[in-house]
């Protein structure tokens, strides 16, 4: 299998970040100078964190959950994401 730019692409818009990360770095050991490859690994790395502190602020807030309420609030956050 070619591993492009475009194959990395299609798996990040698909959500297969972690199969996207491993092309782009397998990209930029063969092209050290690729800029788009770098900009793209860049940005994966940056939304990954975010999204971890995320869904640890989220885990967080349903184990600690005291009532029905806290848990309502818990699923209207996870209706925003679907």
């Amino acid at each position: 299998m070619f591993k492009t730019l475009t194959l990395a692409s299609i798996y990040e818009l698909q959500g297969f970040k972690e199969e996207a990360l491993v092309i782009y770095e397998e990209i930029i050991k063969k092209e050290p100078n690729n800029f788009e490859a770098k900009q793209a690994l860049l940005r994966l790395k940056k939304n990954d964190s975010y999204s971890r502190k995320v869904n640890q602020k989220a885990k967080n807030f349903f184990i600690n959950a005291q009532n029905s309420d806290d848990l309502k609030t818990f699923e209207r956050w996870l209706m925003q994401w679907n």
